[in-house]
């Protein structure tokens, strides 16, 4: 069975879940260990050299490479000779995709940039069309700020803005791979790839997707699909099904106005009642109340109080297995959940999910080698409503259930 791999937020952005795309800057020293892509992503490559698997499939970085990588796609460094430095760029692929629709569907441009990604999903402009995709990296991070250093510049029309230079992108990606004839169609096999099955799960998740289902197209199993999934994920098909329908549930809340029954009918749920469930379940408020929090804002206020900020590290640190949500959070110290985050941030390098999460899985750790208590009991004794919610939590963390922590502990 494969090891568990790291599976990457579904957030874009850290610090404001409603931002339509984020911006930083990143260095790779050594090769890395697998990670899962819940958001599409492009990487320019600044200076370095290297190797990266996407896919399975290995590609050469240097100096002027633009990396695309989808949802749900599996990234490695597999080799750095230079470290690598570049430009991060992670953006909603569904709200760019509409609005490419919108303009150009009778060009079919939409299909045509996605089936091109993956056959070349990274290409090395010449030096013209390298300068006008590095212009549009740059005129991006002005517009977006830096997530590392806590930028946020609030501009009017920064959405319109962000989505037109997005365009933009795919655009000079598309004309680079038509110059260059860098798009090479792999040979399809009559089995597809194994590694293709969680980019199938988010491509259909919004349909009735079984187990059943993926057999026939995979020629696989159930039971192999179903380990496979695990293996990789650490969750089972029904709860990573749910969380890819949670990162798109919580996208159509903030840039669209379905209701609820709307959003079950378009997203595969079985009622608005069910949709329901599994989104508190998941994010722990309800559907009303997160439309509500990360309604997008005009500005996100600087916070400079430094004592308010260790107060809420501490608070966060105290209660840990309490109700606690980012909203109540903020509400206690008169703030709003952007600025919360932002606070957190700064001063741990974590959003408040991020810390709050970190605080239980550890105190969960300390149970698990300590005393002979169940998962469950644990989970309830950290905060955290069920066995399901610590065990997700737990292999985000560490990449392993508690039950295999706790059986790697205790062979020591």
């Amino acid at each position: 069975m494969p090891d568990i791999i790291q599976m990457q937020s579904m957030a874009r952005s850290r610090l404001d879940q409603s931002k339509l795309a984020s911006f930083d800057q990143e260095v790779i020293e050594a090769p890395t260990r697998p990670l899962i892509h819940q958001e599409a992503r492009f990487l320019l490559i600044r200076k370095g050299r290297g190797e990266m698997s996407i896919q399975s499939r290995s590609y050469k970085l240097e100096p002027g490479s633009l990396v695309a990588v989808l949802p749900w796609q599996i990234t490695t460094v597999t080799a750095v000779e230079e470290p690598l430095q570049y430009y991060l760029l992670v953006y909603h692929l569904d709200t760019l995709n509409r609005v490419m629709k919108a303009f150009y569907d009778a060009g079919g441009l939409p299909a045509m940039w996605m089936r091109d990604v993956d056959a070349s999903p990274v290409i090395t402009p010449d030096k013209r069309m390298g300068a006008q995709i590095d212009r549009l990296f740059l005129a991006l991070r002005d517009e977006l700020g830096m997530e590392s250093t806590l930028e946020s510049p609030a501009k009017p029309l920064g959405s319109i803005f962000v989505m037109n230079k997005l365009v933009e992108l795919i655009v000079m990606f598309e004309r680079s791979c038509a110059y260059s004839g860098a798009v090479d169609y792999m040979e399809q096999d009559d089995v597809p790839d194994r590694s293709e099955i969680l980019r199938y799960m988010y491509a259909h998740c919004n349909k009735k997707l079984t187990l059943s289902m993926l057999s026939r197209v995979f020629y696989m199993s159930e039971s192999s699909i179903s380990a496979y999934i695990t293996g990789i994920t650490g969750l089972s098909f029904v709860d990573l099904r749910n969380e890819m329908r949670i990162g798109k549930t919580a996208n159509y809340l903030l840039y669209t106005d379905f209701t609820v029954e709307e959003l079950a009918e378009v997203l595969g749920y079985v009622d608005s009642s069910h949709i329901s469930k599994v989104f508190s379940a998941r994010v722990g408020m309800k559907i009303n109340e997160y439309r509500k929090t990360y309604a997008r804002v005009g500005e996100i206020c600087k916070v400079d109080d430094s004592r308010k900020a260790y107060e809420i590290v501490r608070y966060i640190y105290r209660y840990y297995d309490q109700e606690l949500t980012a909203q109540n959070t903020a509400s206690r110290f008169g703030m709003s959940v952007q600025e919360l985050n932002r606070v957190l941030m700064y001063q741990l390098e974590k959003n408040f999910e991020e810390y709050l999460n970190s605080v239980r899985v550890n105190r969960a750790c300390e149970l698990l080698v300590s005393t002979d208590a169940s998962v469950m009991d644990i989970a309830l004794e950290v905060g955290y409503h069920n066995a399901k919610t610590l065990t997700r939590n737990f292999v985000k963390h560490k990449l392993m259930t508690p039950q295999s922590f706790r059986t790697a502990a205790t062979e020591r």
